[in-house]
């Protein structure tokens, strides 16, 4: 008899255990019925047009506005879900008037884009992700890769949580509502800012096409913003597609980021030292420590920046890492700053934000600051102007006014050397390029501000710096604006 109860004990928990965890077995079949409904294996391929926005990921004018938004005047996409193949050409023009925020606003008249993904053995996970968070690839995806299922219910509605594990170890999760229909998709991504960056897609207004159901509505975010916001017009499906690899530069996408190239420098003045081979920063040798200004576009920049820094100025501690702004671009190497220990300068309207999002893991790709546990220490620079000095050397940061590219905009002005450091506001095309009419709001409003400070600039140091390494000089900038620069 206490065999037998403990055996049925055995059983009972056992029942209770598989009831609880989410169900491989179940998930076969909940992924059978869901692709019956949406028709997955009736619909080989897709051709569709839209219209509607996308956004620049991490270009948002201030920590409290979302992703700056571009019009898709005209949007067409083709997918060839047997063969893991995408091809996206738009037509984009500016959505955000007057231009607020970056992601290389403001565009003028129209701007063509092509984007073409075959996936082979080598594409990144990423771009993968194109076509398996779309729902029918989602469904394929999930049928191949040991999915299970749990039930959920969100906001009071009920959902089939279909879930499997990608390729870079994040779970990718699809919501089927009570109809069998994909209403999200969501993962997460590695990204050198943002951390482990939520990625999610929304399907709504689902229709006919075909003997296949496709959503008319798509919206796509990432790091809690809309990244694509469309409204489809017209779908065909299965219709004949032949998508080729594009060749670099012609619409693909690229296969895997840069490799960083190497730190070079040049001494600008008595302990200043212009750090060159990417994204420009300063370092400046002060009495006890090193200052450094800006810490480029990745960890990879970051930590290179940092190495030839402590190479022209060796035995001192790096004390401030200097960021002009959070937007990606420029916030992206400061993970190294928070993994060496350094305070990053910011203006007062990023400090929050700065210490929240330097301090999301970064589990998927683990960083040097993941690695050794170090948290951001961020101080702001309160009000219009904060002067670093030694009594020797000198730098100057100044907050611009009425500068649309960022609210929180800092410029950094070396008084003894007369050189200004700034980002965005003026960013070199080649020598022989024709300036633009108008000009960009951007390049006039540090024109302005130039002059409001009524600082001496002998020398621009753009933070995008010219291909061809050139001195950037105050004419430069005049020219570029259509109007005389300052003068002292």
């Amino acid at each position: 008899m206490v065999r037998n109860s403990r055996s049925g004990l055995g059983v009972i928990v056992a029942v209770v255990l598989a009831a609880a965890a989410p169900s491989a077995q179940d998930a076969t079949s909940v992924i059978a019925s869901a692709s019956k409904a949406l028709g997955v294996e009736t619909l080989k391929s897709v051709q569709y047009s839209a219209t509607g926005f996308d956004f620049a990921l991490g270009q948002a004018p201030n920590p409290s506005s979302p992703w700056p938004k571009f019009i898709n005047k005209s949007y067409t996409r083709a997918v060839d879900f047997e063969k893991g193949a995408s091809k996206v050409d738009r037509v984009r023009v500016q959505g955000e008037d007057p231009p607020h925020g970056g992601g290389q606003q403001p565009i003028v008249g129209e701007q063509p884009q092509s984007q073409v993904i075959v996936v082979n053995a080598s594409t990144p996970w990423a771009q993968e992700l194109e076509i398996v968070m779309l729902p029918h690839g989602f469904l394929r995806a999930a049928a191949a890769n040991k999915a299970t299922v749990e039930p959920k219910t969100v906001a009071g509605k009920k959902y089939q949580v279909v879930s499997f594990v990608g390729k870079n170890k994040a779970k990718v999760n699809g919501y089927l509502n009570a109809q069998n229909l994909v209403e999200r998709v969501e993962t997460w991504v590695d990204n050198a800012f943002l951390g482990d960056m939520p990625f999610e897609a929304i399907y709504t207004d689902y229709k006919d096409v075909g003997g296949a159901q496709f959503p008319m509505h798509i919206v796509q975010k990432q790091g809690g913003y809309p990244i694509f916001d469309l409204t489809l017009a017209d779908v065909k499906a299965n219709a004949a597609v032949n998508i080729q690899p594009a060749a670099e530069g012609r619409g693909a996408a690229p296969a895997a980021a840069p490799a960083a190239t190497a730190a070079a420098s040049e001494k600008i003045g008595d302990g200043m030292y212009l750090i060159t081979g990417g994204y420009a920063a300063i370092a400046v040798d002060f009495k006890d420590h090193i200052t450094i200004v800006e810490s480029g576009q990745s960890e990879a920049r970051g930590l290179a920046i940092i190495a030839e820094a402590k190479r022209l100025i060796p035995n001192k501690p790096i004390k401030y890492v200097v960021n002009t702004h959070c937007h990606i671009d420029h916030s992206s190497g400061l993970r190294a700053a928070v993994a060496e220990g350094a305070t990053i300068l910011t203006h007062q309207l990023n400090k929050a934000y700065l210490e929240k999002t330097l301090s999301v893991p970064h589990t998927l790709n683990p960083d040097e600051a993941q690695k050794n546990g170090r948290k951001p220490v961020v101080e702001a620079v309160v009000g219009e102007k904060k002067v670093l000095t030694d009594g020797t050397r000198t730098i100057e940061l100044h907050h611009l006014q009425t500068f649309g590219h960022h609210d929180g905009m800092l410029v950094v002005y070396l008084p003894k050397e007369k050189i200004l450091l700034e980002a965005d506001g003026y960013n070199p095309q080649p020598a022989t390029a024709t300036p633009p009419s108008p000009p960009s709001p951007f390049t006039v409003s540090l024109a302005d501000n130039i002059a409001r400070l009524k600082l001496d600039v002998q020398r621009i140091v753009p933070v995008h710096l010219p291909a061809d390494n050139r001195v950037v000089t105050m004419a430069e900038l005049a020219k570029w604006i259509g109007r005389a620069a300052p003068t002292h």
